[in-house]
């Protein structure tokens, strides 16, 4: 008989995570997310059509604290009603890819000074819940930006260990590249955070030791790069198909400055998106208006949450009739969702057609499933071997 285990997700964006631990089994076991929280009520949208368990939609501060509510009835109501469904059932395994905003260098680093940052405790108060109430998750799966580990010299992460370890927990960390451990094109160094409750499941981790990790580590060619590429963007979308994601002269002339404009115009940049994106199956950036980048890894830089809105952190790509930035549906397979194979967008929302913008942020705050799938299916087998063990002790 299959063991399954029950899986809650906090701050479960689109599902990289819950589709991480959703597609891997053994023969003896599974998961199964029996819940998921988000506030973004647009990635709720796109969450709910991939997905039939449980999503409680909404702050999980006041889920978990419903009585911080004071001037609305109703919202009460409904926050109440989202506590009593959160802490329905024990679960095993609680996920989250808490935000991260807070930490990155991409923003203003002010790590437990913003509220976003603070949002951390929420997983320390559910744990808390979930243990007076049944017991404590067997297991934390965890993941952020890299700079989380080093953030305030190290001491933001200090106090999130500390704080799991005062909770019981085993901690177990490492920074997995999204290019070095899957098949995808994508430089996006990650931190991921494993925590076990039980002694004996942490002693037979060792995922993250330096001579199992690299195991699993890939070293790609050029060609080896160019395939999986091939397998990621649409080279059969064309300008008269897709006009809106290309860049031409008429949309962006600043990108398009010929040596004649520099010449009349000695404080203009030279930059021309034609001349300098020159191959195909590589990944170009206009860096702050001032010049083109190739990434020098020959895969795509770093999905971010603002690649939507234009400027320097827009991937561009060299296709056969001109130049593009990438589609919704190709920053989504650059994090590993199967686009067109059972996984879909919403086309509306609130009867108006669902923004490109939207898509974009919530690629670039995903999980890159694949990593997820590789730490979740080593945990399952820790599970088979301990509670096998257990269970032939049990006859």
């Amino acid at each position: 008989m299959v063991k399954i285990y029950k899986v809650g997700s906090l701050f479960a964006g689109v599902g990289g995570i819950c589709l991480g631990f959703k597609n891997v089994m053994t023969n003896d076991s599974r998961y199964n997310v029996i819940w998921a929280n988000e506030i973004d009520e647009y990635a709720c949208v796109t969450y709910n059509l991939n997905f039939k368990h449980k999503l409680f939609r909404g702050d999980i501060e006041l889920i978990l604290h419903p009585e911080n509510i004071k001037n609305s009835v109703s919202e009460y109501n409904y926050y109440l009603e989202l506590h009593r469904e959160i802490l329905e059932e024990p679960i095993d395994i609680l996920t989250g890819g808490f935000p991260c905003q807070a930490f990155s260098i991409a923003g203003e680093q002010k790590g437990f000074e913003d509220k976003r940052g603070n949002l951390f405790l929420s997983i320390i108060d559910i744990i808390e819940q979930l243990g007076e109430k049944y017991y404590k998750p067997r297991v934390l799966f965890l993941e952020n930006v890299k700079n989380l580990k080093s953030h305030d010299k190290g001491k933001t992460y200090k106090v999130i260990k500390e704080n799991l370890e005062s909770l019981g927990y085993t901690v177990f960390d490492r920074i997995l590249n999204t290019m070095d451990y899957s098949n995808l094109p994508q430089n996006r160094e990650r931190i991921y955070i494993v925590c076990f409750l039980n002694k004996s499941d942490a002693k037979k981790f060792n995922l993250f030791d330096e001579d199992i990790i690299s195991k699993y580590k890939n070293n790609k060619t050029s060609k080896e790069r160019q395939k999986d590429i091939e397998q990621i963007l649409d080279y059969h979308l064309n300008k008269d198909m897709g006009e809106k994601y290309y860049y031409t002269k008429e949309k962006y002339p600043r990108y398009f400055i010929s040596d004649k404009e520099v010449n009349d115009n000695q404080e203009l940049y030279k930059i021309n998106l034609d001349d300098q994106i020159s191959e195909m199956y590589q990944f170009y950036q206009c860096r702050r208006g001032m010049y083109v980048r190739k990434n020098k890894s020959n895969v795509c830089p770093t999905l971010t949450a603002n690649m939507g809105m234009g400027g320097h952190n827009v991937p561009l790509i060299k296709v056969n009739d001109g130049i593009r930035k990438l589609t919704p549906k190709e920053t989504f397979k650059l994090q590993g969702f199967p686009i067109d194979d059972g996984y879909i967008f919403p086309l509306k929302y609130k009867n108006r057609d669902y923004a490109d913008s939207r898509l974009y942020k919530q690629a670039g705050n995903a999980v890159s499933v694949p990593i997820v799938e590789l730490i979740a299916l080593e945990i399952l087998k820790i599970f088979d071997l301990n509670d096998g063990y257990l269970k032939q002790i049990t006859f």
